[in-house]
């Protein structure tokens, strides 16, 4: 994990900060930013093919990379639909690896090794790859030993639904054999989507045995499960749409905030109009149980923190010993 330069870190403690004096998660340190909505393909559990908007402009896309470099964001994440779609996405990944944040990428490409991986990969701080049955593409599975080579830290997404909890522990194995980390989330229900969601005492259960079978391969925080059963959601995280406009308090509401490419996000954030949105995500009553939203917490948090990093910390160290164990060698 490299360190930024110490300037490159002030916005988000200062919003650390100010969120600790007024308790409450005003100013996000997590941005997924859906840089595209084309997607190849057709998951059940998400809705991106049925809201398709026409992909903003390279210079769009940089004057929001901006706004969120001088933000309270730490780590921008390019996702979509699939951002490799994206014929600019070389020249957007230099831009974003000089600005003030870690960049997570997120891929369920098929034929990812067809694309100039090895040189993306270098400006990429931490790549997802989302393998599971929604997305059809479980022989990327295959390519595993070739992606954790990439000069990254690699982790799989692994979407959880309904109908695959028994077949986890197989993925995660191969995972922890290969030195990928796993993030394991499960398909909340959106509108226009089927509802995939699982059973969560059933898949916490799952979970918690796979922490012990598979050490710091999992970085799916205990406090998510905590956070569901407290219906405890956070606007610690937020996530930018493909036309430009800030999803808030989030997307599952679908209400929407301000245009990033011309509004400054740390500013509108203490406006009133943000304040009121936020007091109506404290009373929504839907738990969806998003993620995103839900396992922020324990990557802000001083006491959950390294616990929830540790995956990604040691992932070098970790491949290396992994592969010796499910071998039999010392």
């Amino acid at each position: 994990m490299r360190i930024m330069s110490l300037n490159s870190y002030v916005p988000s403690i200062k919003g650390l900060w100010k969120n600790y004096k007024n308790r409450a998660p005003i100013f996000p340190f997590y941005a997924s930013f859906k840089i595209t909505s084309r997607c190849q393909y057709k998951c059940p559990f998400c809705n991106m093919n049925k809201n398709r908007n026409k992909d903003l402009s390279t210079k769009d896309i940089k004057l929001i990379l901006d706004n969120l470099s001088r933000s309270s964001i730490i780590m921008t994440s390019f996702e979509g639909g699939e951002p490799l779609l994206r014929k600019d996405i070389h020249e957007l990944l230099l831009y974003a690896r000089k600005c003030n944040f870690y960049l997570l990428f997120t891929t369920s490409q098929k034929n990812i090794l067809d694309y100039p991986i090895q040189e993306y990969a270098k400006y990429i701080d931490f790549l997802h790859i989302s393998i599971d049955e929604g997305h059809n593409n479980l022989e990327m599975f295959d390519l595993l030993p070739d992606l954790v080579r990439l000069p990254t830290q690699v982790s799989v997404q692994i979407v959880v639904t309904n109908n695959t909890i028994d077949v986890l522990e197989e993925k995660v194995k191969y995972c922890y054999k290969t030195g990928a980390n796993t993030v394991i989330i499960p398909a909340s229900p959106m509108t226009g989507a089927e509802n995939c969601f699982p059973d969560i005492d059933e898949l916490k259960e799952k979970v918690i045995s796979l922490y012990t079978k598979y050490p710091n391969t999992i970085h799916t925080p205990h406090q998510y499960f905590n956070a569901y059963s407290a219906h405890k959601c956070s606007s610690a995280s937020v996530i930018i749409a493909p036309d430009g406009y800030l999803y808030y308090p989030c997307h599952i509401l679908e209400t929407k905030g301000p245009d990033l490419r011309s509004t400054d996000l740390n500013t509108w954030l203490i406006s009133r109009e943000a304040q009121l949105l936020r007091e109506k995500m404290n009373k929504c009553k839907l738990n969806c149980g998003w993620y995103q939203y839900y396992s922020i917490d324990a990557y802000t948090s001083p006491l959950t923190i390294i616990n929830s990093l540790k995956p990604m910390l040691f992932q070098k160290y970790n491949r290396h010993k992994r592969y010796n164990v499910l071998n039999g060698d010392k």
